[in-house]
């Protein structure tokens, strides 16, 4: 495989297995901590709050995911 090929793949499903990881884990903490934002009906604070717990999920999920893919497969920054 050409190198930008693999480089786009691997970068690629690791953005696909972070974002999604990560969104789970932040939806788990937030019903952990009492912020369901999914199984609550309406959309009050408690709602609000398990949503940024997604979307911080999300973020840090795709940044830990990329950052170690270039971490074990040596692809420049």
């Amino acid at each position: 495989m050409q190198n930008d090929t693999r480089r786009a793949l691997v970068i690629g499903v690791a953005d696909a297995l972070g974002f999604t990881l990560g969104a789970l884990a932040g939806w788990g903490l937030g019903r952990l901590l009492g912020f369901d934002f999914v199984g609550a009906a309406g959309y009050g604070t408690s709602q609000m709050v398990g949503l940024v717990f997604i979307v911080l999920g999300c973020g840090l999920g795709k940044w830990l995911a990329r950052t170690l893919a270039r971490t074990f497969t040596k692809l420049p920054q």
